[in-house]
């Protein structure tokens, strides 16, 4: 939800579309920096959230974060601001920051994996008291960007010493474009396999729900809105009747009107697959 006239506002239109989670951006998510935390704004949010029964709460990380960068300058600026994104999450009573995972820029896979790792660790260990969990998000897979094969997010969660602060995000656009199927039955059991086999469902604390504008396999992340896209019913079928993930939170990050009907009717259209068996 957008956080237009502050985070307090996020949390009033979640109430209005009918949410009973929510992700928000606590800073500007195209800049470095950010305007400093009032003490009194974050308590106001932390209360409101919790009178909506808003839970859990997650924030999105900004973009410009590339742990992965072949720039030096660019990793110690990601390092930074990952860690002030952390606080920003500890203040506000965010357990949850989605982080993608970076682009190697065309350094390869391993290099760009290990210095995930050791920014990741690096910012842990800046923010030692800190209670907010890092889930690294499934990528599409354009460009040189890492985290569209699950052996990537493994070797990442391999690599680090902060592995207890770490979990996962899977968004079902970006691993539809990715590769991997998630609308024939048959398909959503072995994307699922594999990712137990890499990772474990476990650590998937947070689901994007998001149609595709693009087939799969295209390497393109273009979001859509619930049922008007390349997933459809039949993969978000899978998605809402998988007992594994029936109580982790489904996020809608759709393509908006400004009324938020479309918001409204992609929770509806969650909420009715849910209560249904997949088909296949």
């Amino acid at each position: 939800m957008s956080a237009a006239g502050g985070l307090v506002r996020a949390v009033e239109r979640a109430v209005d579309a009918g949410c009973r989670t929510l992700q928000v951006f606590t800073k500007n998510s195209n800049q470095w920096g950010g305007k400093a935390v009032v003490a009194g704004e974050a308590a106001a949010f932390r209360k409101a959230a919790a009178d909506a029964g808003l839970a859990p709460l997650v924030s999105h990380s900004a973009y410009l974060i590339n742990l992965a960068s072949p720039d030096p300058l660019v990793r110690t600026r990601s390092v930074e601001a990952l860690v002030d994104e952390i606080e920003r999450c500890d203040a506000h009573g965010i357990p949850y920051l989605v982080l993608h995972p970076g682009s190697h820029g065309g350094d390869g896979e391993e290099v760009g994996l290990d210095r995930i790792a050791r920014g990741l660790d690096e910012a842990a260990a800046k923010s030692p008291a800190s209670g907010t969990t890092v889930l690294l998000e499934t990528a599409a897979g354009q460009g040189a960007c890492l985290g569209h094969d699950f052996a990537h997010l493994a070797g990442i969660l391999a690599r680090a010493d902060s592995r207890p602060r770490l979990a996962l995000c899977l968004d079902t656009c970006h691993v539809h474009a990715a590769g991997y199927d998630v609308v024939s039955k048959e398909g959503w059991r072995r994307t699922l396999d594999a990712l137990d086999a890499a990772c474990g469902l476990g650590l998937v604390k947070v689901i994007h729900a998001n149609d595709s504008k693009k087939e799969r396999g295209c390497r393109v992340d273009r979001h859509e809105r619930i049922g008007h896209g390349t997933i459809g019913a039949k993969g978000f079928a899978n998605l809402m009747t998988e007992p594994a993930f029936e109580d982790v939170p489904k996020i809608l990050e759709t393509p908006k009107d400004e009324e938020g009907k479309w918001d409204r009717e992609g929770l509806a259209a969650l909420r009715r697959l849910a209560r249904r068996k997949s088909t296949g």
